[in-house]
């Protein structure tokens, strides 16, 4: 017995959302850290702090990392390293690789 007021079967909308989320990449695991780190397809990860060596997607999530992290060193944009341009040789491959697989 199920209860009052609750389907005893699965809608073909829950069905569909568990199945996107069981086969896309949502960014963790192995797939997310190799996407994260910039080093294989690309990634999110573009610059680099040059004292501790974190990754960052652009310039503001860089300032906020080294105003929390390293207040005593004056921040210099000048400094972070692009690893998108130092990485990345392939132009083919320098799209951010959050995509599923596609079994279904």
């Amino acid at each position: 017995m199920t209860g009052k007021a609750k389907p005893k079967k699965h809608t073909a909308k829950e069905i569909a959302a568990k199945v996107d989320a069981a086969t896309t990449n949502r960014g963790g695991g192995k797939a997310g850290l190799a996407d994260r780190s910039g080093q294989e397809k690309g990634g999110h990860a573009k610059l680099e702090c040059p004292h501790c060596k974190i990754t960052a997607p652009d310039i503001k999530t860089m300032q906020i990392h080294h105003d929390a992290r390293h207040p005593k060193v004056p921040f210099d944009e000048s400094k972070l390293s692009n690893l998108h341009s130092v990485l990345v040789g392939d132009s083919s491959k320098t799209k951010p690789g959050i995509r599923g697989s596609l079994k279904k």
